[in-house]
């Protein structure tokens, strides 16, 4: 099994917190959209013929382009690859371009998952952030979303910012389980270098977030999604039973998956590639039926790390046992090692062979699964 993930670089208006690539502007979109096309050609032996089980369109704002576009694009997956039975075809979307013609469209292009930028039902977090909606907008989104046929539906929520109250934030948890949103997505707000939030903080026009803020917001949110039957399985997202995001769990499960479009990451259990972030070089350079990857090869001790990161921040957890056939007797003495002094402090448990993180232990994730690495090859 293997997932198709496409980059749509564009933007209304670049938020002040994304560090993604994508660019303000649709002035390259058909030339872009004839690369995107090219390209799925160009790829069509990079999954050797594995079945396709998830699509995603991410961006960007992928629900910039049109429903016929977004159905031109499928069809051309489904002709290339094994792709006729595909199970979840996700597009991110941004509230303010949700309305009933494009839902209805979306649907009929094949799409069966939205996965929807709210971030905050509060103005005043919304404008913090740099967003193109409002509140109200946000709430009508969602609500036309479940009114018009899609069930299977994921909210974004961001915490942290200085201007998110501790009930504004309880509300807009309350609003999404009220509305029966099965998946929601909740990050910390981070301040990546070069983005606006970054130089706006740095010259004091705005407020940072507040760490010790941040922690009691995720203690909260685990434990007020935890109390409404929302399963906590991976740092940052919760869902009802069952209703995992197939696509983002295929890639902590590591699954194949192909990235197509600029700045898109691909993966075949051996290496790792990276389409160059400028769409200008990606468009001349599928016309010239040739393509810039950044490549890398991944040493057993980089798999190794990979493994233990991705894995430890999920319910699936670490299997000793996987480590012991993969990665050989002495990686697996180097985990049993290293993790002794976590499941001591409770901030790793052990159930039979698997290992993940406790409620404690979440908090500091990046730094024990750190902690645990492998020194590289």
């Amino acid at each position: 099994m293997a997932g198709i993930y496409l980059h749509i670089p564009f933007c209304k208006s670049k938020c002040l917190y994304c560090n993604f690539f994508s660019v303000a502007s649709l002035s390259s979109r058909q030339d872009f959209l004839r690369s995107l096309q090219k390209e799925i050609m160009i790829r069509k032996d990079f999954l050797a013929g594995k079945k396709i089980k998830t699509i995603y369109f991410g961006g960007g704002t992928p629900s910039l382009i049109s429903s016929s576009e977004i159905n031109s694009i499928l069809e051309n997956i489904r002709k290339v690859f094994s792709a006729e039975d595909t199970t979840e075809i996700t597009l991110e979307a941004n509230p303010d371009d949700i309305n009933t013609r494009n839902l209805q469209d979306w649907q009929k292009a094949g799409i069966n998952r939205l996965s929807i930028g709210i971030q905050s039902f509060a103005d005043e977090d919304l404008a913090y952030l740099g967003r193109t909606h409002n509140g109200v907008q946000a709430e009508r989104s969602v609500r036309l979303a479940l009114e018009n046929g899609f069930s299977n539906v994921s909210l974004d929520f961001i915490y942290g910012m200085p201007t998110l109250s501790d009930t504004v934030f309880e509300t807009n948890l309350e609003k999404a389980v009220n509305l029966g949103i099965p998946h929601i997505s909740a990050y910390a707000l981070t301040v990546e270098p070069k983005t606006g939030l970054e130089v706006m903080i740095r010259k004091n026009r705005i407020q940072g977030p507040d760490e010790e803020k941040t922690v009691s917001r995720f203690r909260f949110l685990m434990q007020y999604l935890g109390s409404r039957n929302y399963e906590h399985y991976e740092i940052s997202n919760f869902c009802l039973p069952g209703m995992y995001s197939q696509h983002n769990s295929s890639y902590w499960k590591g699954d194949d998956y192909l990235g197509l479009g600029p700045s898109a990451h691909s993966f075949n259990g051996t290496s790792r590639q990276w389409n160059v972030s400028s769409i200008s070089q990606y468009i001349d350079l599928i016309g010239s039926c040739r393509l810039h990857f950044e490549t890398e090869i991944l040493t057993m001790s980089q798999k190794f790390n990979e493994y233990v990161m991705v894995s430890l921040r999920t319910i699936w957890g670490v299997s000793l046992d996987h480590i012991n056939k993969t990665f050989g007797e002495s990686s697996a003495l180097h985990f049993k090692t290293r993790v002794l002094k976590y499941l001591e402090s409770e901030e790793v448990m052990v159930h039979e062979d698997l290992f993940t993180l406790s409620g404690k232990g979440k908090l500091f994730a990046d730094k024990i699964t750190a902690d645990l690495f492998l020194d590289n090859d």
